[in-house]
């Protein structure tokens, strides 16, 4: 597996993760998991409680990837569709007709507690994540080849939220959250930016194109026929319980197979492991899980419901 300047995409894959890494510290697990997501072709939803490093995160990951692009979108009640994808406007000096491009049009877009806005304005963003591309008043644009969305949301419990639609929560490859460091690696976070953010000295190590390949190369690791039907059997698992209302579709499949391939290349592998796939499942599966009144009464979520398959779905050897 070698790049145009003779590195494995394995390193470069490290590399990166590394980079991204000095800004967020203790967030080892999490920093790996959505940039398996951002080099499978996949988006991320983070679900966390403000001040916990998703804006930074967001950030630390375009500033490592020399000539992207990078916007931030804070998403409110009163905000518009055309507030994100844009809007028609007339040119003072030709008086002709002219479509200028919203925040949408970017490499990296960070949507800001994408649940304070309306179902109405988070459904703009359905065929940008699904397809790459938006479309106005007839006419398809482009978004790009590396387009990726990273979406924060506050708990789904604060006042002021509105819930993710499940179609929009199929279009994320998976959610996950940073939580709150140890004390010892808030300590260190205190000691870090005691001058001067760490951010502003953070250096691209990868460049566009590099990104490009290792997204093609995310497909070329090899996966047997035998994980590939064990991926199916996980999620099918949740179409045949009793307490979901909504279970995970093929879509969460083929995202459990992409990041599974993505995190063998974090891994130093050109093949994937049962263990590697067990690793992904919750955080590609369980949002995408509806579950009914009686199993929330009882405590069941979404990951534990993962879990339990996880434990009942025997692997291949």
């Amino acid at each position: 597996m070698k790049t145009s300047d003779s590195t494995s995409y394995s390193e470069l894959a490290i590399r990166f993760e590394s980079n991204v890494n000095k800004v967020m510290e203790g967030q080892e697990a999490s920093v790996r998991r959505v940039l398996a997501a951002l080099i499978s072709g996949g988006h991320v939803l983070l679900e966390d409680n403000p001040g916990t490093g998703k804006t930074t995160f967001a950030k630390a990951i375009a500033a490592s990837v020399s000539g992207s692009s990078f916007s931030r979108v804070q998403f409110t009640p009163d905000l518009l569709p055309s507030d994100i994808v844009g809007v028609s406007v007339i040119d003072p000096e030709t008086h002709a007709i002219r479509f200028q491009k919203g925040p949408i049009f970017t490499d990296l877009l960070l949507a800001d507690e994408i649940n304070r806005a309306s179902p109405r304005t988070q459904s703009a963003l359905l065929e940008a994540m699904a397809e790459r591309q938006v479309t106005v008043e007839g006419k398809e644009y482009d978004l790009g080849d590396i387009f990726f969305v990273i979406a924060t949301q506050n708990p789904v419990e604060f006042r002021g939220t509105y819930p993710l639609p499940e179609a929009q929560m199929d279009r994320f490859a998976i959610q996950t959250s940073l939580g709150y460091v140890s004390v010892e690696k808030e300590v260190a976070i205190l000691n870090a930016q005691k001058h001067r953010h760490p951010l502003r000295d953070l250096e691209p190590v990868i460049s566009h194109q590099q990104l490009v390949e290792l997204r093609e190369q995310v497909r070329q690791v090899k996966i047997s026929d035998e994980l590939q039907k064990y991926i199916v059997s996980l999620t099918n698992a949740t179409r045949e319980r009793e307490e979901v209302l909504l279970a995970a579709s093929p879509r969460a499949s083929l995202s459990l197979m992409r990041i599974s391939q993505a995190l063998s290349l974090f891994e130093g592998r050109d093949y994937v492991i049962p263990e590697t796939v067990q690793s992904a499942a919750a955080d590609v599966i369980s949002h995408r899980i509806v579950l009914n009144h009686d199993a929330k009464f009882a405590g069941v979520t979404g990951r534990s419901l993962v879990e339990k398959i996880l434990s009942e779905v025997v692997a291949p050897v």
